[in-house]
């Protein structure tokens, strides 16, 4: 009897044992499986007995997508975080990674002592502060924000670590043990046909006017350090030049075959006042070992014939546009901004209503939630993109990257602030409607043979007796201004500018044959909100984003028109602030507006829910 059962136990039980074990087994397997995936997938994998920090690099796989990876195995693997290079800003260390960051995580940045007695006391000797920001930068690499180093405390040697305690330097695969200071540094740089356009700042031109683009040339490379032997260089000539931007000739072997140099580092050297001693070059372009370079020319090198430190590299990813498959977007809009979040949402609904289909939204370091706001918006197909600008004071360098990044997808592009708004008088006076008027505007001369630039007048509104910002926006709320018009805005063609891309903010310079259109005041006028209550005026008192406009607080160049004349170079409340820049009252826009946006039940308008 007993053996009789024992027989029945073994054939229940057999099957679910035998079934339980090739579960098991065929688990191990496929996990095998995928860690020889990832092993094999990786371009290098170093392993050093000092200091181990393993650095996976997974492309496209027929079998498992990159970004699928990434999402369920590799972020969970915690991947160490490559710093390529480390920037100083006046008021903040910026490190610019190459590894994908999961925002979620908490991290600190770590700095070391200047001199350290021994390693021992290495551990001791540091001090962790949070991040201030992280941010993806081109698609390519991350930005992460550091407070300024402590006395006594390096930016060289800063690391990052996750507050769980895991600490992940900079890969043993790069050794880049230098900061760079923003005030000397090729900062950005852009394919452009059969170009480069490259950003710097250093280079100390001569504002608002082109310059002699002989003076420099264009280096390309691999390394990191330009002054040392690390893999080859190729170097071109400059054929523009003006401000912060240096168009140079592409080398050939990147010109037919773009696809490797995804991720090349390009500099520029500016020649100095011996270049012109130097035997002419045998072609636009030469292919040089580095070292056989400095060799064969180091007794006639000049000081100034340096290449500037750089962080900018070029990429031949397409990620950023968004081309129509049915043409080119007849108007779109570019503005540049510093925590201006809460005048988003009124700026972009009020100028889709006239027409502007597409939006380039450059930060230049908000720390105010822009990004939540530009997705809702672009969640309610208003088309909006945020570009990561974390170059102070580079207003029209940015302008000038913008005009580039929107010509394959604009036929004419607005650049103007979230403060400026575009009005029709002639037409509300009509009792016109006014929809799509702008993009109707631009439209009529898209065609033309001359215009590449369409100018309008700007007037300035000033607080208009208010003390709080007006709930229902700038448009309703400021209805006080200056009676004479101050400067101008402009919507260009992208594909009709100057080689250069120079421009003052305001205006472009065009191609030679073409001009710019003056509209008049009658028909059409820019409202600037410029100077609006205190509140919302100190905080754009406190830094402001141009390149060749100074500062409030700087004292210079005090009856500017760009600056607030009587304000000083203190942000302190005068007096009378909220009766200022008040010469004729001006209900237009908000007549217009409170027609035709303004809910017929409520009376509340659409960009409402952002002020509340």
């Amino acid at each position: 009897m007993d053996s009789e059962q024992r027989r029945k136990r073994k054939r229940i039980y057999r099957p679910y044992s035998r079934a339980q074990f090739l579960s098991v087994r065929s688990l191990i397997l496929c996990l095998s499986f995928l860690v020889f995936l990832l092993f094999l997938s990786s371009d290098r994998f170093p392993i050093r007995t000092a200091s181990f920090h393993p650095v996976l690099s997974v492309p496209s796989l027929s079998i498992l997508s990159k970004s699928s990876l990434e999402d369920s195995f590799l972020g969970k693997l915690r991947l160490p975080v490559k710093i390529e290079d480390r920037v100083l800003f006046p008021d903040h260390l910026m490190l610019l990674v190459s590894t994908k960051i999961d925002q979620a995580d908490k991290f600190d940045c770590v700095y070391y002592k200047v001199l350290i007695d021994s390693e021992e006391n290495k551990d001791k000797e540091m001090v962790h502060q949070p991040v201030l920001s992280i941010d993806e930068y081109d698609g390519f690499r991350w930005i992460v924000r550091c407070p300024l180093p402590p006395l006594n405390h390096s930016a060289v040697s800063v690391e990052l670590r996750r507050r769980d305690g895991m600490v992940y330097n900079w890969s043993s695969r790069i050794n880049n043990q230098t900061v760079h200071s923003w005030d000397r540094l090729v900062y950005e740089a852009a394919f452009d046909g059969k170009t480069a356009v490259v950003f710097a700042k250093g280079l100390n031109l001569r504002p608002h006017r082109e310059s002699d683009a002989t003076q420099f040339r264009c280096q390309f490379g691999f390394g990191n350090y330009w002054d040392k032997d690390e893999g080859f260089m190729l170097t071109t000539e400059a054929v523009a030049a003006a401000q912060e931007v240096v168009r140079c000739s592409l080398p050939r072997s990147i010109r037919n075959n773009p696809e490797k140099a995804h991720g090349i580092r390009v500099t520029i050297v500016h020649a100095g006042e011996s270049d012109s001693a130097r035997e002419p070059m045998s072609s636009s372009v030469r292919m040089q070992n580095s070292r056989g370079y400095e060799h064969k020319r180091n007794h006639r090198r000049h000081k100034e014939d340096v290449p500037l430190p750089s962080v900018a590299k070029l990429y031949n990813s397409k990620s950023y546009q968004k081309k129509r498959m049915g043409g080119k977007y007849e108007l779109c809009a570019c503005t540049m901004l510093w925590n201006q979040a809460p005048a988003l949402r009124e700026w972009i609904m009020y100028h889709a209503w006239l027409g502007v289909e597409r939006w380039f939204i450059y930060d230049n370091n908000s720390d105010d939630g822009i990004q939540e706001i530009v997705e809702e918006l672009d969640f309610q197909d208003y088309n909006v993109s945020r570009h990561t600008w974390p170059w102070i004071k580079t207003q029209e360098a940015g302008f000038s990257h913008c005009a580039l990044r929107a010509r394959d997808e604009c036929k004419w592009v607005g650049f103007f602030d979230v403060d400026e708004f575009y009005y029709f008088p002639r037409h509300h006076r009509r009792g016109s409607l006014g929809q799509n008027l702008l993009r109707s505007l631009v439209a009529n001369y898209s065609s033309s043979k001359t215009i590449a630039e369409i100018r309008t007048a700007c007037h300035s509104f000033g607080p208009s007796g208010l003390s709080l910002p007006p709930a229902q926006g700038v448009t309703v709320g400021y209805t006080c201004r200056l009676q004479s018009p101050e400067r101008h805005k402009s919507i260009i063609r992208p594909d009709l500018l100057n080689d250069t891309l120079l421009n003052v903010v305001h205006h472009f310079q065009l191609r030679k044959g073409y001009r710019y259109l003056n509209v008049p005041e009658s028909s059409i006028i820019v409202n600037h909100y410029k100077y609006q209550v205190w509140e919302t005026f100190r905080a754009k008192f406190f830094r402001r984003v141009a390149t060749y406009v100074v500062d409030w607080q700087e004292n210079q160049n005090q009856g500017s028109k760009d600056r607030a004349p009587g304000l000083g170079t203190e942000a302190i409340e005068p007096p009378n602030w909220r009766l200022q820049f008040c010469e004729v009252w001006d209900t237009g826009l908000r007549d217009f507006v409170l027609a035709n946006f303004a809910d017929p039940a409520t009376g509340a308008l659409p960009w409402e829910k952002a002020l509340l």
